[in-house]
């Protein structure tokens, strides 16, 4: 069975998210107040509730020889879709991480790219080698 997740996350400014996912990501809008929108994150839903001031605090994770954010969402795309959002976030002004390699020649080797939206969470941005990889251990 194939699934959809669903993702609901507080935002200071429910404006700004939705230009960020919109205009920048260019992720269609679904339905949507002035106070909560959901977002079609190739087809898995994210739903950002205005909520005013909220504090993140969190720790980064070592992989390989890169510092990682321990709290971070993200999915999981081809290498097209991977590789032209790559290529039209570094054309904006936006500030994106350098594309990494992880688990070069391992099982689950995969492209990754993360960005920061403006509510400070982290999204990554991967592509695998091989999709059958994508669960194995």
């Amino acid at each position: 069975m194939k699934a959809q997740f669903h993702l609901a996350l507080p935002c200071e400014d429910i404006n700004q998210t939705k230009k960020f996912y919109s205009e920048v990501l260019g992720m269609p809008l679904g339905r949507h107040t002035d106070k909560w929108v959901d977002v079609n994150l190739y087809n898995h839903q994210l739903t950002f509730t205005q909520s005013g001031s909220f504090d993140f605090k969190y720790k980064n994770y070592k992989l390989d020889d890169n510092i990682l954010p321990s709290f971070h969402f993200g999915v999981i795309v081809s290498i097209e879709k991977w590789g032209a959002l790559y290529k039209k976030l570094l054309q904006s002004n936006q500030e994106v991480t350098t594309e990494v390699t992880f688990m070069e020649n391992k099982v689950g080797e995969h492209l990754s790219f993360f960005i920061t939206d403006p509510n400070g969470y982290m999204i990554e941005f991967k592509s695998f080698k091989s999709k059958k990889e994508i669960f194995e251990t």
